[in-house]
């Protein structure tokens, strides 16, 4: 586990578009620029686990508000590689994300998943997220209406 480096990003994007190509991972349907990512995400919240040399996953915090009073609250990403699902990737990349939002002093960790993505929300729940709801017909993708599971951690040192 380790911060994104520049060298990073033609992997993160790939990634990200292997996610895209699964119709349930994002709503997304072309993969938008490093510059774009660069933009949404938190600096210092970005990390990728590598598996022999390769970057198997990544994982993000992007601010849920510009208003001061959610400064400490974040919307986690966390993306693997086709051919790396299911080693444990994903557990610990959102396990290093909690405890470095910890660290920073991030109270409150989102995740809004398709409720068709099962494993997603799976890895959130085993992670120690819970479902505060669902929001259903939230969006379209390719003119389909999806519903999202809305998932949150609170800190338990903040």
């Amino acid at each position: 586990m380790r911060g994104l480096r520049d060298e990073d990003w033609p992997a993160v994007l790939r990634i990200y578009g292997e996610g895209i190509a699964t119709g349930i991972a994002t709503f997304d349907t072309v993969v938008p620029s490093r510059a774009s990512f660069d933009a949404r995400w938190l600096p210092g919240h970005r990390w990728v686990a590598e598996i022999d040399g390769e970057v198997a996953g990544w994982a993000v915090l992007s601010p849920v508000s510009s208003r001061e009073c959610y400064a400490g609250v974040a919307e986690s990403s966390v993306y693997v590689a086709e051919a790396h699902r299911g080693r444990g990737v994903g557990k610990t990349l959102i396990g290093h994300q909690m405890a470095e939002a910890d660290r920073a002093g991030l109270w409150t960790l989102q995740a809004a998943i398709m409720a068709a993505n099962k494993a997603s929300i799976a890895l959130y729940h085993s992670a120690g997220y819970r479902t505060v709801g669902v929001r259903e017909r939230i969006a379209q993708l390719n003119g389909v209406w999806h519903d999202t599971v809305l998932l949150e951690r609170r800190s338990g040192v903040v």
